[in-house]
């Protein structure tokens, strides 16, 4: 039999009459001919409860009890789900990470995918049972304990068994009914888009927009998983939501597919720093080693000699960071430079800032898009602090107060709104 997967966000699995409106969704496939493989959520909420419940029992709690406890959420939707489907007359069962079993890496909260083992549940399969419900988010560690995946981990589970299995297809049913050119909250002119490539899909999870786990998305291009995003609120057919595949399956793309954005990032510059070689592992390996996740970095040019105080060449050095993690990275730089491993005069730490970003796999064969970029801010009076750029993606800094101005103005600059 064909099979397909398909998984249910914690919106979509909220109370039992949406579980009810998700089975029938499954039951409709299963019509169809396939197997399915069901990936579900824990009900909306349940995850920030359970976490809440470990938080409130034990402040420096253990990492291994916190999975088992979070990871519960996820057995309860399964069994639900299972049970939905019996009634309806569909040949289910539910199954838990360690029964299939969902091999993973020892690392509490945040597990990596090691191996999914194909036996156990193709033996059900040839048993005659239709569906598997499939609690995300969870796995066994080497050990035999329970591990979770860190947020989002339900899509990356979808994605994994749609590879391990070789699915015709991953559906992932959410609150949104496709992936579109930016917010519809922000921009009124969005449009939600057919097809859309692996690699821009990628730039866009991870430059803010919250349709897929980035991780979900790297492990889809690497397996070759189409992957698509529809609403559980809606009537569906084949042809509904937007697939993200090969960049082959896209006859020809816009030269700029869609507009992301990120309200929580930070500015930090360190001024009158050392222009040396290995100033920058300097600054940055402490970072890292802090957990700071650094993004966009720019290194003004040289200084020569410009005082007593400051023999030498030196020069500035800015970089961005989510906003929630300022406080570690200026701990980690203050400690650096207490070590004597850098020498700057001034740390300084703007949080009113916001990254935009345009992205499209049709800027590797077109010229002046970074042109129309900057010209499309300027024509709003909107400053630049910070520019970063890659094959397929222009990322600026902005003023966050002129974030959805920004987002307006590049989406109307590249005609976003039309097909």
């Amino acid at each position: 039999m064909p099979l397909l997967v398909m998984k249910f966000g914690g919106t979509s699995v909220a109370d039992l009459d949406r579980i009810a409106n998700a089975a029938k969704k499954v039951q409709r496939e299963v019509e169809r001919g396939y197997d399915v493989i069901v990936i579900v959520s824990a009900m909306s909420g349940k995850t920030n409860e359970l976490v809440g419940w470990v938080e409130g029992t034990s402040k420096l709690y253990d990492a291994r009890e916190y999975d088992a406890v979070v990871a519960s959420g996820e057995n309860v939707t399964a069994g639900l789900m299972a049970l939905r489907l019996q009634e309806m007359g569909v040949p289910a069962r539910s199954w838990q990470g360690w029964q299939v079993p969902i091999n993973t890496t020892s690392v509490h909260s945040s597990a990596r995918f090691v191996s999914i083992p194909r036996e156990n549940m193709d033996a059900k399969f040839a048993e005659g049972f239709k569906v598997a419900v499939v609690a995300g988010f969870q796995g066994l560690s080497p050990e035999g304990r329970i591990t979770t995946l860190g947020r989002g981990g339900s899509d990356t589970t979808a994605v994994a068994f749609a590879a391990a299995f070789e699915a015709e297809r991953c559906d992932i049913y959410t609150d949104v009914d496709g992936v579109y050119t930016t917010d519809p909250r922000v921009s009124s002119k969005a449009r939600k888009l057919d097809k859309i490539a692996f690699e821009e899909m990628l730039e866009l999870s991870s430059l803010g927009a919250k349709v897929l786990q980035t991780r979900s998305v790297e492990l889809a291009m690497r397996f070759k998983v189409r992957l698509r995003v529809l609403s559980s609120f809606e009537e569906t057919d084949e042809n509904s939501g937007t697939l993200v595949c090969d960049e082959e399956e896209i006859m020809e793309s816009k030269v700029v597919n869609g507009v992301a954005f990120s309200r929580e990032e930070a500015k930090i510059t360190l001024f009158t720093i050392e222009d040396r070689p290995g100033v920058a592992q300097a600054i940055f390996g402490p970072l890292a080693e802090a957990g700071v996740n650094v993004d966009m970095i720019v290194q003004n040019i040289s200084e020569k000699d410009y005082d007593d105080e400051h023999p030498g060449a030196v020069t500035d050095m800015t970089f961005s960071c989510p906003i929630n993690q300022v406080e570690r990275a200026k701990k980690a730089l203050e400690q650096a430079q207490a070590r004597g491993e850098i020498k700057y005069d001034e740390l300084i730490i703007d949080t009113e800032v916001a990254k935009v970003s345009v992205v499209g796999i049709g800027m590797r064969s077109q010229v002046g898009v970074a042109a129309r970029t900057f010209e499309a801010l300027a024509a709003e009076g909107i400053n630049i602090k910070v520019i970063s750029t890659s094959e397929i993606k222009i990322s600026v800094l902005i003023d966050r107060k002129y974030l959805e101005l920004a987002v307006q103005a590049l989406h109307d600059a590249f005609e976003l709104e039309k097909a």
